[in-house]
């Protein structure tokens, strides 16, 4: 078969797509497929791609990113790369990847493509609508405030968000992944909330504002209309922030979660859930955190999370004997259904 790998892109986590590319690319190869290794951000220059392959670590700098073109995935996507394509396997993260606009690009061209269609892609990535969603369903999710950028130096809607949602807060960019532009607030303060603002602010207009629920944190994986064990996450030390998630030592995973059977099928009915309502298909994982009393909120679901062979989707997958390979195959039968 002849697939595509997107990978790179012009997004915050242009580095962690490309690791994921690279997995992709040597899992499908292994099983003996055409693989084309496609970075977006190279535009009509694509077969520089397998070049990209071998990138550095690292969050780029806004002004790095300020210098690739959304006009270079156009040119990509109407290049030469997929006239012979029969799938598209999209490793994309963040915008111009994660959030619609690919898919969009990909359906223009009649390409069939991994992971969720346009409408679950533009929804899932925007936190706001998909809380709002998550409370229609019945889906706990922690209490938020909105802040949009006239309110960003209104220290009496902190002072209110504040005394509603307590001292210890999450502030974060609504379309934004990785954990980047991500402010924990533990004591209430004013100007740290202000100052998180300001930082969230330079990778989203919009910024939310969110409770922060004490308790353990885990994720579910989804493949097509399955649920995979529940992993639990637990940080050496601090918050489960850039740094824990992709350095390695930072953050031990203990999969099936240290809790109890009726709390893990609990909080995988509540992710197949969330991922129906959303419109989500192909895969996608979902992020919680469980209070005290063992109530499960549902932060967010990534409808293209973290996919080296040692990301969590695969290592939840591992656990139900699917190796990477054969995962990421499964993957793309479900694209061509």
């Amino acid at each position: 078969m002849n697939i595509a790998v997107l990978f790179g892109g012009i997004s915050t986590e242009r580095n962690v797509s490309i690791a994921g590319g690279r997995a992709v690319v040597e899992a499908l190869r292994s099983k003996g497929h055409n693989v084309i290794p496609v970075d977006p951000a190279l535009g009509a220059d694509w077969k520089r791609s397998e070049e990209v392959l071998n990138g550095g670590n690292g969050v780029p700098s806004l002004d790095e990113l300020s210098k690739m073109s959304s006009r270079n995935i156009i040119d990509c996507i109407n290049s030469d790369a997929f006239d012979n394509v029969d799938v598209a396997f999209i490793v994309l993260h963040g915008k111009w990847g994660e959030d619609g606009r690919m898919q969009s690009l990909l359906e223009l061209r009649g390409i069939p493509y991994t992971g969720s269609k346009v409408k679950g892609s533009a929804i899932a990535i925007d936190k706001n609508s998909s809380k709002m969603i998550f409370l229609a369903a019945n889906i706990p999710t922690p209490p938020w405030y909105v802040v949009r950028k006239k309110d960003y130096e209104n220290y009496e809607l902190f002072e209110e968000i504040r005394g509603e949602l307590g001292n210890h807060l999450v502030i974060k960019p609504n379309d934004q992944g990785s954990t980047i532009g991500i402010t924990i607030v533990e004591s209430g303060n004013l100007d740290e909330i202000h100052d998180g603002i300001l930082t969230a602010s330079e990778y989203s207009d919009l910024v939310l504002i969110e409770k922060f629920i004490e308790g353990q944190e885990i994720t579910v994986g989804i493949i097509g209309e399955d649920t995979l064990p529940v992993i639990e996450i637990v940080p050496e030390d601090g918050y489960y922030d850039y740094e824990h998630k992709y350095t390695k030592g930072k953050t031990r995973y203990e999969c099936p979660a240290d809790i109890s059977e009726d709390i893990a099928e609990f909080t995988q009915s509540m992710a197949h859930t969330a991922y129906m309502a959303l419109g989500c298909s192909g895969f996608a994982r979902a992020d919680f955190r469980l209070d005290e009393d063992g109530q499960p909120f549902l932060l967010e679901m990534n409808t293209i999370p973290g996919f080296t062979a040692t990301s969590l989707v695969p290592m939840a997958a591992k656990e139900v004997e699917i190796e990477f390979p054969e995962l990421c195959e499964r993957i793309i039968e479900i694209a061509l259904e």
